[in-house]
């Protein structure tokens, strides 16, 4: 089980973590609408302090990670105990390995930004307008969820 951790699990996660999320439509006190990400908890928002920052919530942020790594832990699990699994073919290993390699190259470059600011709690107070759930290719548009029915409401 501890070769079937490092070659798939701690792969995967890395893999999935950018790729399936959640949006979060929020209203932070004293600040305009912003749509955050994460699953479950939201960790990440655009910076307001200048144009292509984040901000990142770092306690949020692991627990998200640990969510993902026990999913994939429980996945990986079940399969192995249904099917008896002893060896994991070498070319799932290398292409594990080399997309969350460029994930995680790809994370390191926007983590890098001088202009984020990364805390470990969010400081401000936020009313959660809507929500949803979201791949990583998929776009949000902050005048579509203003205009929809939902957010009147509130």
């Amino acid at each position: 089980m501890k070769a079937l951790l490092i070659k798939l699990i701690i792969p995967l996660t890395v893999i999935s973590f950018p790729l399936f999320t959640k949006w979060w439509f929020v209203l932070p006190v004293d600040a305009p609408h912003e749509i955050m990400h994460g699953f479950p908890l939201p960790y990440v928002c655009p910076g307001w302090h200048t144009s292509l920052s984040l901000q990142l919530f770092v306690l949020p942020f692991t627990l998200d990670l640990l969510v993902y790594l026990l999913f994939w832990f429980l996945v990986v699990y079940a399969f192995y105990r249904a099917c008896r699994i002893t060896k994991v073919n070498k070319v799932v290993v290398i292409v594990l390995y080399s997309l969350s390699g460029f994930v995680a190259l790809g994370s390191t470059l926007l983590l890098t930004n001088p202009d984020n600011i990364i805390t470990p709690t969010r400081d401000w107070e936020m009313d959660v307008l809507k929500t949803g759930y979201e791949f990583v290719w998929q776009q949000q548009d902050i005048v579509k969820l203003l205009e929809s029915d939902t957010v009147k409401e509130k």
